[in-house]
């Protein structure tokens, strides 16, 4: 049986993998649409158990600077490149959702290796439980590090990690008391890595050699941990760390922030985090959805994903195009459009800074709360990093991608020379599919007319194709997503 795939479709299944991924070529795009949409959503949450991507000896036979990952260009391009190249893109945004939620930052802790073990930490759990996620967290070393636990000692605590797992991890501020923190540090005390002296010095001191980089490990300290009693969050015992996980996730209040984070990272902008306690949701009705999902699902993250990404909400044309791209959904997401990462390629240190230059450092968010998002991915600079970036890409005709598109336009317009808007209307088709106001189209159409004829079969066509690409992804529309 032939199934035709309507424009609707395809462009329903263009917004989801917008978002549960970092885009589609057209190959891809009509495959997925092929299989239909629910079937689409249950590939992207359950992947193919062997991942696909370029293997690290591959990489680390052309990259020596891959060896040990020292440095945050070389574990930012480390990632550009499994995000670029992998068969499993869902669980690469996820991780990308919680290296922005969790954000721990090369700045303090030197080395790249520890932030890129998180990674696969956040890989392995992160569409789990969200119980078995705060554990992961609490022992991770990088964490650990990042905000001091190593120096929470039973009688002298650190309150850094106690006051962020509740601020910016789990409840959000005015669901505790500055007494929970204190009780939350209390049992989070004897949480730490081994060799902890030694350890922090490597942190601190780069240029301790000549034994160089050294994995961290957890280690529980019950000689370290506060047995005494504690009140946490109105109930009281003798909590470990694992006890007071355990009362944060059976909160309201938890299972409505993290409703919350995924409605912002997958649906739409909301405000920034810090002003969720004075700012009503977007959609009420979206995160009281998303709520009782994370409880009837037992917490997990996977189920409230599928929840969210089957709604009625998420699926409406409005949601469509609501969230701007963050540097990393544009670089990666170009960087499949354009092809090129079939192979090795230096190409991929200057894809890694340009996020940073478009005010997304991989591997180093600017503090604690992370990126914010939204708006503040736009100014006058970033704008010029992004549509640069963009330009520089589509518009080589030597790139895969980009031949993919030109060879789909000599197909679809065999034998006809194509009017400027026919042109205009099939290119933004293939780079999306995605529309454009009357205003830009028009615009486009009269550049696409100063061109003159575009024989496809020539290069001076191929030339043409290519400049209009480009003006399509300088538009305001390619930078949502």
């Amino acid at each position: 049986m032939v199934t035709t795939q309507t424009t609707s479709d395809l462009a329903l299944i263009a917004h989801l993998l917008r978002r549960a991924g970092f885009g589609a070529t057209r190959d891809e795009l009509e495959a997925y649409a092929a299989n239909g949409y629910d079937a689409t959503v249950e590939g992207m949450l359950h992947p193919p158990a062997e991942r696909s991507y370029l293997p690290d000896d591959i990489l680390r036979r052309y990259h020596h600077d891959f060896q040990d990952i020292r440095t945050n260009g070389s574990a930012a391009s480390y990632w550009i490149y499994r995000m670029v190249t992998t068969n499993a893109p869902l669980e690469e945004k996820v991780a990308l959702f919680w290296h922005r939620v969790f954000a721990t930052a090369q700045t303090k802790l030197i080395q790249g290796k520890p932030i890129l073990s998180q990674l696969d930490m956040f890989r392995k759990y992160g569409m789990g439980s969200f119980r078995e996620i705060l554990i992961q967290i609490s022992k991770d070393p990088a964490m650990i590090l990042w905000l001091d636990n190593q120096d929470n000692h039973n009688g002298a605590i650190n309150e850094n990690y106690g006051r962020e797992i509740l601020e910016l991890f789990s409840m959000g501020v005015g669901n505790y008391t500055e007494e929970d923190i204190k009780e939350c540090s209390r049992a989070f005390t004897g949480w730490t890595i081994a060799n902890t002296d030694y350890m922090a010095m490597k942190m601190r001191n780069n240029t301790a050699r000549p034994y160089g980089y050294i994995d961290w490990h957890f280690e529980y300290r019950p000689d370290d941990h506060d047995e005494g009693e504690k009140t946490f969050l109105g109930k009281t015992g003798n909590f470990n760390g694992e006890d007071v996980i355990d009362i944060i996730c059976e909160q309201p209040a938890t299972a409505q922030f993290i409703a919350r984070l995924l409605y912002h990272s997958f649906v739409a902008d909301e405000p920034p985090v810090p002003q969720w306690p004075l700012v009503a949701p977007k959609d009420p009705a979206a995160i009281q959805l998303l709520t009782d999902s994370y409880f009837e699902s037992d917490y997990n993250i996977g189920a409230m994903l599928k929840t969210l990404f089957t709604s009625d909400f998420f699926k409406d044309e409005s949601a469509h195009f609501a969230r701007v791209k963050s540097p990393v959904e544009l670089v990666v997401g170009t960087l499949r459009q354009a092809g090129g990462f079939d192979g090795p390629t230096y190409d991929v240190y200057a894809s890694a800074a340009a996020c940073g230059y478009m005010g997304q450092a991989l591997l180093n968010p600017p503090s604690v709360e992370g990126w914010q998002g939204g708006d503040d991915w736009i100014n006058t600079g970033t704008v010029v990093e992004r549509v640069n970036f963009a330009c520089d890409l589509i518009g080589d005709t030597t790139k895969s991608g980009v031949q993919a598109i030109i060879a789909r336009l000599r197909r679809d317009l065999e034998g006809v020379m194509p009017t400027p808007e026919l042109l205009v209307d099939h290119c933004v088709d293939l780079v999306g599919p995605m529309s454009v106001p009357h205003e830009t189209r028009d615009v486009l159409v009269d550049f696409a007319a100063e061109q003159g004829d575009v024989d496809l079969s020539t290069g001076d066509g191929e030339a043409a194709v290519a400049a209009l690409l480009q003006l399509i992804v300088s538009t305001r529309e390619y930078q949502l997503a």
